[in-house]
């Protein structure tokens, strides 16, 4: 039986891929700061620990594992990264994270290592214009990301690239566009733009007002987590790709029409108000041709069939919490 580590096997997008590797046979040992917060983990075993602290990671990956997932970071929606308020945790903390497990996956000769990176490392200057950004992963340099978090994602992604090139290591590198689905954080601050614009709607009243942030013409794309997954497992079985490369949807959507989407699966007649709040570049579309040119695949899920799923099931949430 094949065994893998997941990084961050308490969080959204690992506990779903937990899932995914015991359904695909895999023994999983997962390591996170907390428990999944929705759902029972599935992991084998489940270590609950700080992965800035060195003696942490020693019991963390203290073996051999034919696949390590590296999803652990200090993270979060606009409200968290865009403030400027968390710059330095956000640095300090997944830096040392990545240090500490590059030196430990190259001790214990891991068979692959992946590691999550960003949209959030695609320089500013391509996103001006919200109806035609530029995120090809090409178009990474000259560098110059919105915000420390993509700084930080950029210096790890060469990290790891240098241990591969120094070390051999076996490193898969994607960089992940807006992820969403159940079971991923929908308040608190750290939630991100689905999950706070599906909590917006569900608490309103019919007839009522949500706002959004900025002049809502700013454009993203938004991946929803089946489609996430599948794009890992497909990278992490690739004998000959490596990337950096985008896991995301091409479907871009600008983010008072994301609005009118979750208000239209709602059934409610809301109207939208458009406040000042923090905002990230003014564009932002996944660029899917290196993906479909070397794992054959990208993303297909319509963008309102993954926002239905998710819509009614924070609408259960807030229903149960309020």
């Amino acid at each position: 039986m094949k065994k893998a580590l997941v990084l961050g096997a308490g969080g959204f997008i690992g506990s779903h891929l937990v899932k995914k590797l015991k359904k695909e046979g895999f023994w999983v040992k997962g390591a996170d700061l907390k428990y999944p917060e929705f759902d029972e983990t599935q992991a084998d075993e489940f270590i609950i620990g700080d992965l800035r602290i060195q003696t942490v990671c020693d019991k963390v990956l203290d073996q051999y594992f034919d696949e390590v997932y590296q999803l652990a970071a200090d993270m979060g929606g606009a409200g968290y990264i865009f403030t400027g308020e968390n710059d330095a945790d956000v640095m300090h903390n997944s830096a040392l994270i990545n240090i500490n497990i590059v030196e430990r996956a190259v001790k214990y000769k891991i068979g692959k290592l992946f590691y999550s990176s960003s949209a959030c490392i695609y320089p500013e200057y391509n996103q001006l214009d919200p109806d035609n950004p530029n995120c090809a992963e090409k178009s990474a340099y000259p560098a110059a990301p919105d915000s420390e978090y993509g700084w930080e994602k950029l210096f790890s992604e060469r990290l790891y690239l240098s241990f591969k090139r120094n070390y051999g290591l076996n490193v898969k590198i994607a960089r992940f566009h807006n992820i969403f689905g159940p079971e991923g954080t929908w308040t608190g601050g750290k939630e991100k733009a689905p999950a706070a614009m599906c909590r917006k709607v569900a608490m309103a009243s019919d007839n009522g007002i949500i706002e959004v942030w900025g002049d809502g013409l700013q454009t993203r794309s938004f991946l929803y987590i089946d489609e996430c997954l599948e794009g890992i497992r497909r990278l992490m079985d690739s004998d000959t790709f490596f990337g950096p490369v985008n896991i995301g949807s091409d479907e871009m959507i600008s983010i008072n029409d994301l609005a009118k989407m979750v208000i239209r699966i709602s059934a409610k007649n809301l109207a939208i108000k458009n406040i000042d709040g923090p905002l990230g570049v003014r564009g932002r579309n996944s660029d899917n041709n290196l993906i479909k040119e070397k794992l054959g695949w990208a993303p297909s899920l319509p963008l309102v069939k993954g926002m239905e799923k998710t819509y009614y099931w924070i609408n259960n949430q807030v229903s149960c919490k309020f």
